[in-house]
């Protein structure tokens, strides 16, 4: 197979200017997509690093997609193949997708049924989940305020509406007391009704004791991208979540999603802000690898413009390859 020809683009749109990344306000979400050819068949992908999240830079990753990309038309033109290993995860995560594309092996239908997300006021949620089919699942950024008005919220929630199920995410941000203030202020018997709690304190030990004393379950998510990261079963420990462009590619997620399946684990496929082309991948990605989860892609509400691939029903404006938002790298 001979490839005729690839191309790297890169994006630039703006996003809400409330959007907090750990330290930094994130005002324009930068990334790029990769866009390969062979014969007459063609793959797409997007590389985009989170910043405060990804070990690489928007910088980095385009340096190493632009050389990965010529080592492999040159590999082809020897009929040897070049492997993803070593390469940074958000650059093997959208390289592995293309690749993906053009061997037909990602499924064309996406899981687009999103838990709605919310960052602070609780009254954005009632709408969407009114309007959702199926299981109402909503999602909670907590530690952000205090612990005890984050407790409250989840448990108002929980009391207004009946069939919520709940999934919240600390991003290790409170100590063993803060946890225990959180679930104080919820109800032990809406407590089942919380999926999960992702990683609530600093260490996997103190997220561990806190469910083991409260009754919440948990799921791993920074857990998952770190070196010796093992999946298995263990006491109130429910899923884990996958953001596959701070994960890696393609094979490497599959791998973990089939691991912990074995061990009777849910996986929730998750976004990492990417554009309106990225999280329609990642839809497919869920509805392929973890049917009947409610995958994490609620973000495309923070872009003012879809790229290229729109999302279903999304009203968001489309832009394309032409636009001033996009510059052709290669």
């Amino acid at each position: 197979m001979t490839i005729r020809e690839y191309h790297l683009y890169r994006y630039s749109i703006p996003v809400d200017s409330q959007l907090i990344l750990r330290n930094r306000f994130l005002k324009q979400r930068e990334g790029l997509l990769v866009q390969i050819k062979c014969k007459d068949s063609e793959g797409w992908g997007e590389i985009a690093p989170l910043p405060e999240f990804s070990q690489e830079t928007l910088e980095q990753a385009q340096e190493q997609a632009i050389q990965w990309l010529q080592d492999w038309d040159k590999a082809l033109s020897e009929n040897q193949k070049l492997s993803l290993d070593g390469l940074y995860p958000s650059v093997a995560f959208g390289l592995s997708c293309a690749l993906a594309e053009l061997k037909d092996t990602l499924q064309t239908e996406g899981n687009y049924q999103v838990a709605p997300l919310c960052y602070g006021d609780p009254d954005e949620l009632y709408e969407p989940l009114d309007q959702m089919q199926g299981d109402k699942v909503a999602k909670i950024k907590v530690g952000m305020y205090e612990a005890n008005r984050d407790g409250l919220i989840a448990d108002m929630l929980l009391e207004a509406i009946p069939d919520l199920q709940l999934r919240l995410d600390a991003n290790r941000s409170w100590t063993p007391a803060k946890a225990a203030m959180f679930a104080k202020y919820v109800k032990p018997e809406h407590r089942a009704r919380i999926q999960f709690l992702e990683e609530p304190c600093k260490t996997r030990d103190e997220s561990r004791q806190f469910a083991q004393e409260t009754g919440i379950h948990i799921a791993w998510d920074e857990s998952v991208r770190e070196a010796g990261f093992e999946v298995k079963a263990e006491p109130y420990v429910a899923a884990i979540v996958i953001k596959p462009t701070l994960v890696g590619s393609l094979e490497k997620c599959v791998n973990l999603i089939e691991q912990a399946h074995q061990q009777g684990l849910k996986v929730v496929i998750s976004s990492s802000i990417e554009s309106s082309f990225g999280l329609t991948q990642l839809a497919r990605i869920a509805a392929q690898y973890t049917p009947n989860v409610t995958p994490g892609l609620d973000t495309l509400n923070l872009m003012e413009y879809q790229i290229i691939r729109s999302w279903k029903d999304s009203s968001l404006p489309v832009i394309q390859l032409n636009s001033e938002f996009i510059t052709q790298i290669l």
